[in-house]
């Protein structure tokens, strides 16, 4: 009997992410624009500290402090031919008290089934009500680089469309933190990292803004989901903010922005 129940389960989850994925590649089509959440979260709410400095900062936001992530994706779009004035649009929520759960060190894929199931959860418990319902969520962790001035890496997942984003709350990181923002949001969009996980330095050809450049180093631009701007063959440095990136071909087609190549 119990057997019977775990399968019914188990096709019923099946079903839904089959589902999910057909939905998720429709959208893809970007015939409408995404709207995105964001959550800011107190990361630092622990340490009293912390805490209230991150507090004082995270009140300071406004919606306009992600306007140019909008912008930015506008502009990007239009190189691609997508004809969208604003393909993506980003709503300031409420505040968020609870923290999603850290993602498996591990590589076990039992381990990250669990995790993805159990942040989708919280995503569908913690979503104050934003003016239009959201297609992508992004949970804005943010921390005093006094207290962490390292931080782990973001994690975002296209399947639920969910992101966990590890932010510095201070405003000389402000445009910094638009550059991540940017580069969880498009993990979303089913894009790929384009750096080495080892040592983060950009894979070439599609981690490299000017992979075709005469001399190759230094490169001037990011590529945003190579995440860094190549210096040389082992030093690559972080973007000032988003003007310094572009989307490249790659991640243009992992987006639904340009047709794959037929090599056929």
């Amino acid at each position: 009997m119990w057997k019977k129940i775990r399968i019914f389960i188990l096709l019923i989850v099946l079903g839904t992410v089959l589902q999910q994925t057909f939905l998720d590649k429709a959208d893809l089509d970007w015939k409408d624009n995404f709207y995105v959440a964001v959550y800011p979260i107190n990361a630092d709410a622990d340490e009293l500290s912390a805490d209230a400095e991150v507090n004082a900062y995270i009140k300071t936001l406004t919606r306009n402090d992600f306007e140019p992530v909008a912008e930015y994706f506008a502009a990007e779009s239009a190189r691609y031919g997508v004809h969208l004035r604003r393909p993506v649009e980003i709503q300031l929520g409420d505040v968020v008290t609870e923290i999603p759960s850290v993602p498996p060190t591990t590589a076990s894929i039992l381990d990250t089934i669990i995790w993805s199931l159990k942040f989708r959860f919280f995503a569908w418990q913690n979503s104050p009500k934003v003016n239009v319902k959201p297609d992508i969520k992004l949970y804005l962790l943010y921390y005093n680089p006094k207290t962490n001035p390292v931080l782990s890496h973001s994690t975002a997942l296209s399947k639920g469309r969910i992101g966990r984003v590890n932010l510095f709350g201070d405003a000389k990181y402000a445009d910094k933190n638009l550059v991540v923002l940017a580069h969880e949001l498009l993990h979303t969009l089913s894009a790929t990292d384009k750096y080495n996980l080892e040592d983060s330095l950009p894979i070439f050809p599609d981690g490299f803004a000017e992979p075709d450049k005469q001399p190759l180093y230094p490169q001037d631009l990011a590529e945003l989901m190579g995440g860094r701007i190549p210096i040389n063959e082992s030093k690559a440095e972080m973007p000032k903010n988003l003007s310094f990136t572009i989307i490249g071909n790659k991640t243009a087609q992992e987006i639904g922005w340009l047709k794959p190549i037929d090599n056929d």
